[in-house]
């Protein structure tokens, strides 16, 4: 039924191609927008694309249906999907014979696709890492200018210059053709009044927030399911020290902002489904072969903050220890596993105690040993843990000195589960608590493991 009032085989259309089209838009067809929607709906759209070329009467639907050899129910899916992308206009005239005018919107140019936060992203979960960069090098400008020439043309007013004589002025001009790159619309409500309130005018004035900025925002927004409050700090982020903002400054504060507070995976989009739910296909991915894979995992997926709270027992944790992590994630510029594990690894050994000058130290190690994932940090940890440990006892010894002058007993610390190897190396005089310790790193992997698994 509801396909019936959206389409029909014996509908009426006509194709409108405001201008020709190039063999170069055919190209960003096929690599850059095929990928996201899907060679059906491509497909649609170059049938349109040969069929407007050749004639513009009016056909029925059934000539598509022949063509593409699919059902009105295919080829109406395929419409919405040109429709949402920005490819395609649908205009529609109800009556006795209802008909519809399909108006072709060219592909955006590649600078513009690729700096849009919603396409790229789109693309980026399509086709995989690897791929993307593949893509975009492929419209990458490769001849730039070699080194010493300076432009030298001339402009308009060099050249021209007006001449007042009484010989009238030019006609009304009719509505001429243009290019305007197929431009997607997103239906987003967005509070700025809210975003605004938590804005001061001495650190966000309200000029750097342009209609391209905002309109930009409400991308990131939909995006990274932020809402104003989230988006205030994205804009903190970004501002510079000129009170200047821009499209690239807030794609970065927004993807630095979401690996710390929610999870280091990028975002997707999907379609929405409109039609029956499909059989759901099986899970490429495999599951962890030992506990020690599925704490990488967790590690490489969670945020920062997602460990601090799982480590306290689904506290909040103090803003203070927010800040130090979201310093070395986008100050710093280490990897949120990294963060992760330099998190778990300095609270279970310095009896939950964050100590920045502590961190900032086995940070700065791991930054100039470029470790970037959580299997290299455990591995750098289990390997240096003897250096660790002596900058630990420095750190603390003149507080101990005033405090007393008699020698104390060493406390054992704990450490994380994954530290433990079978071919590490054990420290003499820790023989005699190997079992009371063993116990204690069973349970913090007990309590990381069962996090995990509710957040699941």
């Amino acid at each position: 039924m509801t396909m019936y009032k959206e389409l029909q085989p014996a509908d009426l259309y006509r194709i409108r191609m405001p201008y020709p089209f190039s063999n170069y838009d055919r190209q960003l067809l096929t690599l850059l927008y095929q990928p996201m929607v899907g060679s059906d709906a491509i497909s649609l759209y170059l049938t349109l694309w040969a069929d407007g070329e050749m004639r513009s009467e009016d056909s029925t639907h059934y000539t598509l249906m022949n063509t593409l050899g699919k059902p009105v129910k295919a080829i109406f899916e395929s419409r919405i999907q040109l429709e949402a992308i920005g490819l395609l206009k649908t205009f529609r005239k109800d009556g006795e014979n209802r008909s519809f005018v399909y108006e072709l919107c060219p592909p955006l140019d590649p600078k513009t696709f690729f700096a849009d936060p919603l396409l790229s992203m789109f693309l980026f979960s399509k086709i995989g890492e690897s791929s993307y960069r593949r893509v975009r090098d492929r419209f990458v400008i490769q001849a730039p200018l070699a080194e010493g020439y300076a432009e030298v043309s001339r402009t308009f007013t060099d050249i021209f210059q007006p001449v007042h004589a009484k010989s009238g002025y030019p006609a009304d001009e009719k509505e001429l053709e243009s290019r305007t790159d197929g431009e997607y619309e997103i239906d987003q409500d967005f509070d700025f009044a809210l975003l605004r309130q938590g804005l001061s005018e001495q650190l966000v004035p309200k000029r750097v927030l342009t209609p391209s900025i905002r309109n930009f925002i409400v991308k990131l927004s939909f995006l990274y399911g932020f809402g104003p409050l989230e988006m205030q700090k994205v804009v903190l982020l970004a501002i510079e020290d000129d009170y200047r903002i821009d499209e690239e400054g807030l794609r970065k504060a927004a993807s630095d902002y979401y690996k710390m507070t929610v999870t280091t995976t990028a975002p997707k989009l999907e379609p929405v489904k409109t039609a029956e739910p499909k059989t759901p296909q099986p899970d490429a991915q495999q599951a962890p072969a030992n506990k020690e894979d599925e704490l990488i995992a967790y590690l490489e997926s969670a945020s920062p903050l997602q460990v601090l709270r799982d480590i306290a027992d689904g506290k909040e944790p103090l803003p203070a220890d927010v800040q130090l992590a979201n310093q070395l994630v986008t100050q710093h510029g280490m990897e949120p596993a990294v963060v992760n594990v330099l998190l778990q690894y300095v609270l279970l050994r310095t009896d939950m105690k964050l100590t920045k000058a502590y961190v900032e130290k086995i940070a700065s190690h791991w930054l100039r040993k470029n470790v970037t994932t959580a299997k290299q940090a455990m591995e750098f940890a289990r390997i240096e843990h003897t250096q660790y440990m002596k900058w630990k006892n420095e750190s603390s010894a003149a507080p101990k000195r005033a405090a007393s002058s008699g020698r104390k007993p060493i406390r054992e610390e704990k450490l994380p589960e994954w530290f433990n190897k079978k071919d590490e190396v054990e420290t003499p005089g820790q023989g005699a608590s190997s079992e009371q310790l063993e116990q204690e790193k069973q349970k913090l992997l007990a309590k990381l493991a069962l996090k995990k698994r509710k957040g699941d």
